[in-house]
């Protein structure tokens, strides 16, 4: 069904672009407002009947989906504004807006849920539970499974977590749905109101899903580590380059969906053409913008036609991770002297070490004084940005 609906209303529309991933964000919202439009109406009218203080609030719960739905469209609307002189970076991050304020009316709902639901335990009322209520609510439950199916899909298309939470809240409906149609069959056959219990058990597990949301909409926000299989794919395609013999210092800026920047160093020889090598960054970083992320490529040269200095360079590299396994060092350079070497070089460091930058210092000089009595090294500590290893 979703292949079809892209078919025969997207077709042809990119999901790279901002302009495409708008379209697509707007036709699934649409799609969503008038799902959940039709079921507010039909649960509220049963529900009202019935008396039924659970599929009410589930009526009002597509009523907040359609809001939700609403911020949705604005979000990818106010994203795919372009770049100006007050945000060179873009509105991307307007979608991750929307996503939290998705999340906030989800725990919303789930929050009156659980009010109302131990209200009317406390102070009970009758409900009528018949035919009505069993289909209306069986239909919620195909309708909203589609429509996590469908969201869950688009999202993936587009790279959307504002549609992938809306994918989630529709899921969640689902389980919603089918624990007052549980209730309702059981109360309906036993004589037992379960209406008020359902209501609150369902109601705590939105409210837990809510809190999810909020938690996976905030991080991207705050800068959240990238993706592995991104920093393995930056780091395995700047090394497949005739030259490189390294790379580091990689940092990932997000500024939403199909809004990436990065910037890391490139070790190369420094007996080369400096020409050539910068040459060569070029074309990477080129390769890197069609792919559709800005590159800022910075040149390290390093000594190759040294014997001493590679040895050393590879025995404290070794010999560091004594200290913790994760660290790594770059950059190294010697400056020989009559009395002593300066040993200069960076060590990067997981954020959880459980050392100052100077006691890490002071075990790493210990170390490598303890092959090299001559060594004075000059040690700067590099804060990972990406992973604990780069």
């Amino acid at each position: 069904m979703t292949d079809w609906l892209v078919r025969r209303f997207l077709t042809g529309v990119s999901t790279t672009d901002p302009a495409g991933r708008t379209r697509y964000g707007q036709f699934a919202g649409m799609v969503c407002i008038v799902c959940n439009v039709v079921l507010c109406i039909a649960k509220g009218m049963v529900g009202f009947i019935a008396g039924s203080v659970s599929i009410i609030a589930d009526a009002v719960n597509n009523l907040s989906d359609a809001s939700s739905n609403i911020v949705a469209l604005l979000g990818f609307k106010l994203a795919s504004k372009p770049a100006d002189d007050e945000h060179p970076y873009g509105h991307g991050r307007f979608e991750y807006l929307a996503s939290l304020t998705v999340a906030a009316l989800v725990l919303a709902v789930g929050i009156n849920l659980v009010i109302t639901s131990v209200q009317k335990i406390i102070s009970p009322e009758p409900t009528d539970f018949g035919p009505a209520v069993i289909v209306v609510l069986g239909v919620s439950m195909a309708v909203k499974s589609w429509m996590a199916l469908f969201n869950g899909s688009m999202g993936k298309r587009i790279s959307s977590e504002t549609l992938e939470a809306t994918a989630i809240d529709s899921r969640n409906d689902v389980i919603t749905s089918g624990a007052v149609l549980a209730a309702a069959i059981l109360s309906y056959f036993t004589g037992f109101d379960l209406d008020g219990i359902a209501g609150t058990v369902v109601g705590a597990f939105i409210c837990w899903s809510g809190f999810s949301l909020v938690r996976d909409a905030i991080d991207p926000l705050l800068g959240r580590t990238p993706d592995p299989a991104l920093i393995k794919h930056i780091h395995d395609k700047i090394m497949s380059y005739p030259g490189v013999l390294g790379t580091h210092d990689l940092m990932v800026h997000d500024y939403g969906p199909g809004r990436q920047f990065a910037s890391a160093h490139v070790e190369m020889a420094g007996e080369g053409d400096v020409f050539a090598s910068h040459d060569l960054l070029d074309n990477i970083e080129q390769d890197f913008l069609k792919e559709g992320m800005v590159m800022t490529l910075h040149y390290d040269p390093i000594v190759t036609d040294d014997p001493r200095v590679s040895d050393m360079r590879h025995w404290i590299s070794i010999h560091i991770k004594e200290i913790d396994p994760r660290l790594t060092i770059h950059d190294l350079r010697t400056v020989p002297g009559p009395t002593h070497t300066n040993v200069i070089f960076d060590c990067v460091r997981p954020h959880n070490l459980a050392m100052t930058n100077d006691e890490l210092r002071a075990a790493i000089s210990n170390i490598v004084t303890s092959k090299y009595p001559k060594a004075i090294c000059k040690i700067t500590i590099d804060n990972s940005y990406v992973s604990s290893q780069q």
